[in-house]
């Protein structure tokens, strides 16, 4: 998705690819000043030592991105990855250090290179929940835990509280808990730090997000919704793991009780299947009730590549969020739900009434209200 994400920025910005699935192109949002592409400085950390360029080569070879455009972008995508560092994974203990090593190459990047922010997007595999993960309510009692031989926070958690401490706003593409701690959450407003999150939306709940008020305001009684999953690639690998699985399950699993209004049967199953790729299938069988009790179904096929789905939309959060730290905004940005599984603040999921927010939000980030 990373890798994806640079191939299409730098593309865009040298007007080598089209905007093609970029919300912020949209009628409703391109008249709001966002930072440029050709302005876009990349860097990162990553547990895997294969180069940028050797990534984007494997993608072209998938069918992911085209072959010409990464021979095109070659010395560009070499150039970000001198900016990539090669980190160890998160250790067992001690991690208040560890979130120091990240701040400091954070505020390092920035400086080095003249931003005028940073937001840090975690884009990593979804990761397992701790066994034992406490609130954390206050932040000097997290900060005195972090200092101990146990792990306290999770990957995701650790980066955002790195990030806020380096003065970067926080994107959560990946399921987990991230930022939804108390204690980060209060050090992000402090810190006068935007964020949001999480989980981002790009295949079958998608089309749930569409769906489901559909079913809604034609008073159609969804009965069971099922649910099947098969992906390919590092995801898929992941996600094979069923404690890994559990964060996604329960990401996904929020829109259909908070849409309808009741809860339904809705079972999820998510199988790796290496053959995929870098592509993922998801199946749905919808099953419901019409009048005088009338039962009927809808199926649905979803074939999709999830990179070329997320990427943009890892471009758009990225460029909002700079948008709303220069507009003074802190904390939570709960607008920014249209883009995810599981958003921050709210039980909204309807996939039109969350445009329409963000919409509203991105347009008063130019008149300050």
């Amino acid at each position: 998705m990373a890798t994806t994400a640079v191939v299409g920025a730098l593309a865009v910005a040298q007007k080598l690819a089209d905007r093609t699935g970029l919300v912020t192109d949209l009628p409703g949002l391109s008249g709001v000043v966002l930072p440029d592409f050709e302005d876009l400085v990349f860097g990162g950390h990553d547990i895997d030592p294969t180069p940028l360029p050797h990534r984007a080569e494997l993608l072209a070879d998938a069918g992911v991105v085209p072959t010409a455009l990464v021979r095109m972008l070659a010395a560009d995508l070499a150039g970000v990855d001198r900016r990539i560092r090669r980190v160890p994974p998160l250790p067992a203990g001690r991690q208040l250090e560890y979130a120091a090593r990240i701040s400091h190459d954070l505020r390092e990047f920035r400086d080095r290179e003249g931003c005028d922010r940073v937001v840090v997007v975690n884009v990593a595999s979804t990761e397992p929940p701790l066994a034992s993960s406490p609130a954390h309510a206050d932040l000097a009692a997290l900060e005195t835990a972090l200092r101990g031989d146990s792990p306290v926070l999770s990957l995701s958690s650790l980066y955002a509280y790195a990030a806020f401490r380096a003065g970067c706003s926080f994107v959560d593409f990946t399921p987990g808990a991230g930022a939804r701690i108390p204690a980060l959450g209060d050090l992000a407003e402090a810190n006068g730090l935007p964020w949001a999150g999480s989980d981002g939306k790009t295949g079958e709940t998608l089309v749930k997000s569409v769906l489901a008020p559909m079913f809604a305001l034609r008073n159609l009684r969804v009965r069971s919704w099922a649910g099947t999953n098969l992906l390919g690639g590092g995801d898929g690998a992941t996600l094979a793991d069923e404690r890994a699985a559990a964060n996604k399950i329960a990401s996904k699993g929020r829109l259909l009780g908070e849409t309808l209004g009741y809860e339904v049967d809705a079972p999820l199953h998510i199988d790796y299947v290496p053959d995929l790729g870098d592509f993922k299938t998801a199946w749905d069988h919808i099953s419901f009730e019409g009048f005088l009790g009338l039962r009927m179904s809808l199926q649905f096929t979803w074939h999709g590549c999830d990179s070329a789905l997320a990427a943009p939309l890892v471009l758009d959060l990225a460029r909002l969020l700079a948008q709303a730290h220069a507009a003074g905004r802190s904390g939570p940005q709960t607008p920014l739900g249209f883009f995810f599984k599981d958003p921050v603040g709210t039980d909204e999921h309807r996939l039109g009434a969350q445009y329409e927010s963000l919409v509203a939000w991105a347009t008063s980030l130019e008149s300050g209200a």
